[in-house]
């Protein structure tokens, strides 16, 4: 089953359960994937193209949240958290910091990189092989530390 069917199958399961918080998140999803489809002129999207528009709207919902509470409005950063873990439940099981770390130490030596010159490349090729179950800043950061 693709992400898209299942976020299907996740709507109808909201609705069926009463779930309008739920239900509201997954409809913003389905809109949002509506609109790239539209705009690339397909049929449907790719898991690894769904996975890649979750992590942005996770990342555009922990942006507003800051945003909100520097605003003074905690109520408006209350619901952009609670649709954080509706959406995480799309993404791949995220690796732990010792798989993650591992990755890296191996992309590197693949690489052959030697100093913080290389670090875009490398950051490149471990968000590839991540495919989606790490998020940018802390590869960034991990291959930052390092590389030499």
């Amino acid at each position: 089953m693709t992400l898209q069917e299942r976020l299907s199958q996740e709507i109808k399961a909201a609705m069926l359960a009463k779930d309008a918080d739920r239900l509201s998140t997954l409809r913003m999803l389905k809109s949002t994937m509506g609109y790239v489809q539209i705009e690339r002129k397909t049929e449907s999207l790719s898991d690894a193209d769904v996975v890649a528009l979750v992590q942005k709207e996770i990342k555009k919902r922990r942006d507003s949240i800051e945003q909100f509470e520097k605003g003074g409005r905690a109520e408006l950063a209350a619901k952009e958290q609670q649709e954080i873990p509706v959406l995480e439940t799309f993404l791949p099981k995220a690796l732990s910091p010792e798989e993650l770390e591992a990755l890296v130490r191996a992309t590197i030596q693949e690489l052959g990189a030697t100093s913080k010159k290389d670090m875009g490349p490398v950051i490149k090729a471990v968000q590839a092989k991540a495919a989606g179950s790490a998020d940018g800043k802390s590869v960034s950061s991990l291959v930052g530390k390092l590389l030499p």
